[in-house]
């Protein structure tokens, strides 16, 4: 019977028989589709709103015949395009330099706290912290956005993209006004939990924003870079604080908290550019306003255009299928295999991202230059501006390869890198505790720089990029929500647990790090998959196989062949008693590409 009956219940077998595979069959592009179930996909002239479906085309060749001159969708392959040649498209993409803004500004927080710590000023104006209140300031920020995490699938899935970047700002606003005036050290703090509160909601929404917004030639890329840019906002935090050591008083410290302030102030005022989801339209009703959207931005406003026609069908057909055969609830995450697939991935890209040591770094450089004698503060903020600066360059580069190398293959080369750069950090520190050489420091500080290369190659933009494209639109906002959560877990035991343990084991803590290094390397051969040159709402079938929901016209040749099963099986066109409603339901298509 149906190739992916097996693993569904009998009852959701004959929904797909007598409801869901008529209207797949019949709805999906009008006028573009055959109007029998007995009549196989032919190959059709191709119209300015009509599909081509050419079934004489082995698929196989096809991916082997990939040009650098076309992308895929829908099966089809088409010129690729020139963004800033396209004024839609080239207004859409500045428009949402804006919404990358969200990744900027948490770069800065982290950046901004590792240089204040280094400046004598902050310190003498909370008289000195020790370890453990440094390890609450550092923690209370991933504490916040824990906080934040249960808000964030239903602000960003029934108010829309745009308005949980909105509301993010807003807060972080608030939380930024605090700790610019720091009064008091728990002023200090509560305004970092504010800052991560309102961080969570923003960085929740942006991602998904640009990622069904953009293109799908453009799709990697973009998406790629939205987490690269952490490095531009830490970037202007390092240097911007290496030169507000030299503000005697307290203004030395608050001008850096102040600026944290001018992304949010300059994405609330952009954002009003930027169009809602077309996914998100659709899911609410709003099916002209998507379509005219994707014109807009996608074929310089032509609603007829033949892409953008395949993004509608297919945008809509992958989610009307969703709700009928899935739901959106919790639940999904770990349902059928598939999803439990994706499930180890989001949770290994969360931990992973900030539990292989770059933590040390990202927030401790102090400590952890202090322990191999570089104390001089300008020393440590200057170290720390260049390794931005090299992080900025790298994670940057490498986003323009996530096509061409492929996700798998960046992964294996960043965690390997990672383990052999670490171990050798390892054994550098241990050597200077030993003798003391200047030449041990210095290799620890080229191993530093070493590591972060390998860990630019993959996690700074894939991270978000490869996370948001494995799910499917019913469970997108609360996937990611379920990799911030790891992510924020990850960070409030590093800032908390870091600062002590560095303290007291000091090189001897790395070995923890050597070891877990080895086994994100075997987690990622294990599980991360190659997704490459596949369009969004088709990347299921790489998690689901035959059980993949994907609508529009990369389902035609599946359904034919589900339907061809099940007439060769005497269960629809003679036994069955729903006829009559198979036929209404190819006269009345459900879904139109008006």
């Amino acid at each position: 019977m149906l190739a992916f009956a097996s693993i569904w219940s009998p009852q959701r077998e004959i929904h797909i028989k007598r409801s869901v595979l008529p209207r797949v069959w019949t709805g999906f592009a009008h006028k573009s589709l055959p109007r029998a179930l007995d009549e196989p996909p032919a190959s059709r002239p191709v119209g300015r709103i009509s599909i081509d479906i050419d079934t004489d085309t082995d698929t196989d060749t096809m991916d082997f015949q990939h040009t650098k001159g076309t992308f895929e969708l829908a099966g089809k392959h088409f010129p690729r395009v020139t963004w800033y040649r396209q004024k839609g498209m080239r207004g859409l993409y500045v428009c949402l330099l804006f919404v990358v803004l969200t990744s900027a500004t948490n770069g800065y927080d982290s950046s901004m706290m590792n240089g204040l710590q280094s400046l004598d000023q902050w310190r003498g104006y909370y008289n000195y912290p020790p370890p453990s209140q440094i390890g609450l300031l550092n923690a209370i920020w991933p504490v916040g956005s824990l906080v934040a995490l249960p808000f964030v699938p239903y602000t960003v899935d029934i108010l829309g993209r745009r308005f949980g970047v909105m509301i993010g700002c807003v807060i972080m606003l608030g939380g930024v006004a605090l700790q610019s005036l720091g009064f008091t050290f728990g002023m200090f703090v509560s305004a970092r939990f504010f800052i991560g509160f309102g961080v969570a909601i923003a960085h929740g929404a942006s991602p998904l924003l640009i990622t069904e917004l953009v293109h799908p030639q453009h799709r990697a890329i973009y998406t790629a870079i939205y987490n690269t840019t952490w490095y531009m906002g830490s970037f202007v935090a390092a240097w911007l604080t290496f030169g507000t050591n030299k503000i005697h008083g307290n203004w030395a410290w608050r001008t850096p908290s102040a600026v944290q302030a001018l992304p949010s102030v300059l994405q609330l005022c952009f954002i009003w550019f930027v169009p809602e989801s077309p996914r998100w339209l659709i899911s609410r009703g709003k099916n002209e306003q998507a379509l005219r959207i994707l014109a807009d931005a996608h074929a310089a406003g032509d609603k007829l255009d033949e892409v953008v026609q395949l993004e509608f069908a297919e945008i809509r057909g992958t989610l009307k299928l969703e709700q009928e055969l899935e739901g959106n609830r919790w639940s999904e995450l770990w349902g059928k295999p598939g999803n439990r697939h994706r499930l180890i991935i989001l949770v290994s890209l969360g931990v992973f991202s900030q539990w292989s040591g770059n933590g040390l770094v990202s927030y401790q450089i102090h400590i952890v230059l202090n322990q191999i004698g570089i104390t001089e503060p300008s020393m440590q903020l200057l170290i720390n501006g260049v390794l931005q600066f090299t992080n900025i360059m790298v994670a940057t580069g490498m986003c323009f390869f996530v096509d061409r190398l492929g996700r798998r293959t960046l992964f294996l080369i960043s965690t390997s890198g990672m383990f052999v750069s670490f171990v050798v950090w390892t054994i550098c520190s241990a050597q200077f505790a030993i003798t003391q050489t200047r030449a041990s420091a210095n290799a620890v500080v080229v191993m530093i720089f070493l590591y972060y290369i390998f860990y630019n190659t993959a996690f700074a933009g894939l991270l978000v990029g490869y996370g948001v494209e494995i799910l499917p639109y019913n469970i997108r906002a609360k996937g990611m929500t379920i990799m911030f959560l790891a992510i924020d877990l990850s960070l409030f035991f590093n800032q908390y647990i870091n600062p002590v343990a560095l303290d007291r084991l000091t090189w001897k803590y790395y070995i923890f790090y050597d070891v877990w290094l080895l086994f994100e390397l075997f987690i990622v051969y294990k599980f991360f998959i190659e997704t490459r040159n596949t369009p969004l709402e088709e990347i299921a079938k790489h998690f689901d196989g035959d059980g993949a929901i994907i609508g529009g016209a990369a389902t035609l040749d599946k359904s034919f062949q589900i339907a061809q099963e099940i007439e060769k099986a005497g269960g629809t066109h003679k036994d069955d008693d729903h006829d009559d409603e198979n036929e209404k339901a190819r006269a009345n298509p459900i879904v139109t590409a008006v």
